[in-house]
């Protein structure tokens, strides 16, 4: 292992506790080492804009961020044991390369804001891929929502067929629910887009650092003023991030409860596409719907996660090495979310319907609420009419079509409203994309090159995330 940053002479240190204080720290940074690298440079601009750095140590500086960023990328540079972690390998590559100026890097910041930024930039970008899947899951579910509008299928409560339903309404129900799971997804983007680089171990220093230049130059929405609140912050905005996957991760996990249901032979209204489906290792007549298993599953890593840190929250105010642990529980609870949901908009997109068997499954009960309805509307008191039409003498086949075309009430089936929820999933993009763009210009470029980097930056996320994720399909 490199030397120690905090080593002191006549300190012997011992390799087991050693081990056991840097744990899994810098296999974990690999995730955000880019993400370090960024805020470096940002704080070495700092740092020139207040005399600390020449301009020719700054120019060297950002020469060998970027070399060591590349080497990165291209695996000619690894983050091993060698380190004890990824703020560690920064400074001794530049140290390395650069001498003095590479010793001048850590001057103003400890690694508590150097991990605290670094994880806000990552949880921002993952904020953005749950954005983006989101709407894209709400997308699939809308457009079919209009195409399957008058296909009649049972609609349950209780598990027990109660009335007469539409894959229509199936569909426009997971369409709003991810709708609001992308807004969810976006506004807690905006909560937590508070740069906490320049606060230190929590108290501050005594530079005048200027710590407006890199919040405009990370893209960060605004500051986290006090230095004793960015520590503060730390778990909190990681449980805001997974709570938020968190929402859009239970809807999943309804919507593949549904389809587990649908696709079974008790049920038959659903096919789902071979390459979602696996075969039995002993009963060769076997096609099982794993992939929807687990999505199903999926959810219990987030919750999981959100578990773990919100235990090591129990802590006074200021700095605990507790909070390292933080950060496995992070990556876990974002990349299973985050892969399971990657496959559900091509999922939703092939799957069909068997409209035979769903409509099979339609029987005289389930137009007794309509019946009551009617009652109802010709002036009998409603209790009176629910009685009435509570009697099995009363109940006959109907056309589930005429049926649902009566539910004129907004919302339902004669009444579905998509354009509103159309113009709403519309409308969580343009946000979206509108303050990804004035975050961009925030940065020190200004440009529209630099505004079409941020966007390709995070085209190439989501699509990593959904191509690990059909991968497994």
């Amino acid at each position: 292992m490199s030397d120690l940053l905090w080593q002191k002479p006549g300190i012997a240190v011992d390799a087991r506790i050693q081990a056991f204080l840097a744990g899994d720290d810098v296999i974990l940074d690999r995730e955000f080492f880019l993400h370090d690298i960024a805020a470096s440079k940002a704080h070495a601009e700092g740092l020139q804009r207040i005399g600390i750095l020449a301009a020719e140590e700054l120019a060297g500086l950002e020469r060998e961020l970027d070399a060591l960023a590349a080497d990165f990328r291209s695996g000619a540079f690894v983050l091993d044991e060698r380190y004890e972690d990824g703020h560690s390998a920064i400074e001794a590559r530049l140290t390395e390369r650069l001498g003095d100026a590479g010793k001048r890097i850590h001057t103003g910041r400890s690694r508590n804001d150097q991990v605290l930024v670094a994880t806000r930039l990552w949880l921002k970008d993952r904020l953005a891929v749950l954005h983006a899947v989101a709407r894209e899951a709400a997308g699939v579910a809308l457009g079919r929502a209009e195409a399957d509008a008058g296909l009649p299928m049972p609609g349950y409560t209780h598990l027990q067929r109660a009335v007469v339903s539409s894959a229509g309404m199936w569909w426009a129900g997971w369409a709003e629910a991810f709708i609001d799971d992308a807004v969810r997804a976006r506004d807690t983007r905006a909560w937590i887009d508070a740069n906490p680089l320049g606060s230190a171990a929590g108290y501050g220093v005594n530079l005048a650092l200027d710590r407006d230049h890199t919040t405009a130059a990370l893209g960060f929405g605004r500051m986290q003023v006090s230095a004793t609140c960015a520590q503060l912050s730390r778990g909190k905005f990681e449980l805001a991030a997974l709570e938020a996957l968190g929402s859009a991760m239970l809807d999943l996990r309804r919507l593949a409860w549904d389809l587990s249901l649908f696709t079974s032979a008790e049920f038959g209204f659903v096919a789902l596409p071979p390459r979602y489906t696996t075969g039995s290792s002993i009963m060769p007549n076997k096609r099982n719907p794993d992939a929807i298993e687990l999505m199903r599953g999926s959810y219990a890593s987030v919750a999981a996660a959100r578990t773990e840190i919100e235990q090591l929250l129990s802590l006074p105010s200021g700095y605990h090495r507790d909070l390292q642990v933080s950060k496995g529980a992070l990556f876990h609870g974002f990349g299973k979310g985050l892969q399971a949901l990657a496959l559900l908009p091509d999922l939703l997109q092939r799957m069909q319907w068997n409209p035979e068997a769903m409509r099979a499954a339609l029987d005289p009960s389930m137009y007794a609420t309509d019946l009551a309805v009617e009652l109802a509307r010709q002036g009998m008191p409603f209790r009176d009419a629910y009685r009435q039409a509570a009697d099995p003498e009363r109940w006959q086949a109907r056309d589930p079509e005429a049926s649902l075309a009566a539910r004129t009430s907004p919302g339902a089936a004669g009444d579905p409203r998509l354009a509103v929820l159309r113009e709403r999933l519309d409308a969580a993009g343009r946000e979206l994309v509108l303050v990804l763009e004035t975050a961009t210009y925030r940065q020190r470029a200004g440009s529209a090159t630099r505004v079409a980097e941020r966007r390709a930056t995070w085209e190439r996320m989501l699509r990593s995330v959904q191509a690990s994720a059909l991968d497994l399909a």
